[in-house]
């Protein structure tokens, strides 16, 4: 494997007038694992603890939404949309199907292209996520946080991590593996932050009926569901919602841990991410 985390070359594909960009590494076998990130997030928001240890054993495929940090375009401000341009990337990419890992937004963005385009998505992580019409947050701090114009340090450990000290010093460790590659990710733009709050408000409105999560029982792959106890972002009780909705999904909770689980227990979920994309 020639490509890291830090290395794989920023790439643009076109797609409908507007260039997207993506990095593409690892090892080529099977199907490849494609992520959506956060709010706001770039391809930098990623851990390359994580990234490379998937791509040992899978090609990975970053990727920025429409108008987001270094792709071009109108940010999107419907996850629906969204979704139908992540399934028009994967199709441009000339990808018949992937396995399709979202965290926190863009779990909903995950869910979307499962529903909308279930032939593209093989296997499906849903990582710090929630679904439509789910449980708000019942934090008051979050937004003071999850605003800054330029995310710092305290506004990750408050907003991703668990209270402790060992998992605040994994924050800090995420933090410094986050920012090792050279070539940073732009940051996105306020357009962006705005586009993808209206999203987000749209999607937190239920869907009618008498069980409004009953069209998650339309997810038929094999779904691996995480979160922290405490994930004072998208409410932890989502992450069970969403476990009991999904017909053949798994859930994890990690101990002492809030909204990036992931990024906390790192080598954990590793483990528990291969053993369920390779079984």
């Amino acid at each position: 494997m020639s490509d890291t985390h830090v290395t794989a070359p920023t790439q643009y594909i076109e797609v409908d007038g507007d260039r997207f960009a993506y990095r593409r590494w690892g090892k080529p076998s099977g199907v490849p694992i494609f992520l959506v990130q956060h709010f706001r997030g770039g391809m930098d928001n990623w851990d390359p603890l994580l990234t490379d240890g998937l791509a040992e054993g899978r090609e990975v495929i970053l990727f920025n939404g429409r108008g987001v940090a270094s792709s071009s375009g109108t940010p999107r401000n419907r996850i629906e949309d969204m979704a139908d341009d992540i399934a028009a990337v994967i199709r441009a990419l000339g990808l018949e199907q992937v396995d399709l890992l979202g965290f926190s937004l863009g779990g909903f963005q995950a869910q979307e292209v499962t529903l909308r385009h279930p032939q593209l998505v093989r296997k499906l992580l849903l990582l710090g996520t929630g679904l439509r019409g789910g449980d708000p947050t019942s934090d008051p701090e979050v937004p003071q946080y999850a605003l800054n114009p330029v995310p710092t340090l305290e506004d990750f450990l408050f907003l991703f991590f668990g209270r402790s000290e060992a998992a605040k010093q994994a924050g800090k460790a995420f933090w410094e593996r986050r920012h090792q590659r050279a070539d940073q990710d732009p940051p996105s733009s306020p357009a962006v932050a705005q586009a993808q709050f209206e999203a987000t408000i749209a999607y937190a409105e239920p869907l009618p009926g008498e069980n409004p999560y009953a069209h998650l029982n339309a997810i038929t792959q094999p779904t691996l569901v995480l979160n922290g106890e405490n994930d004072v972002m998208i409410a932890s009780i989502n992450s069970w919602h969403l476990a009991q909705n999904i017909p053949n999904a798994q859930l994890l909770i990690y101990p002492d841990a809030g909204h990036g689980a992931q990024f906390q227990y790192p080598e954990r979920f590793l483990k528990h991410a291969i053993q369920f994309l390779d079984e």
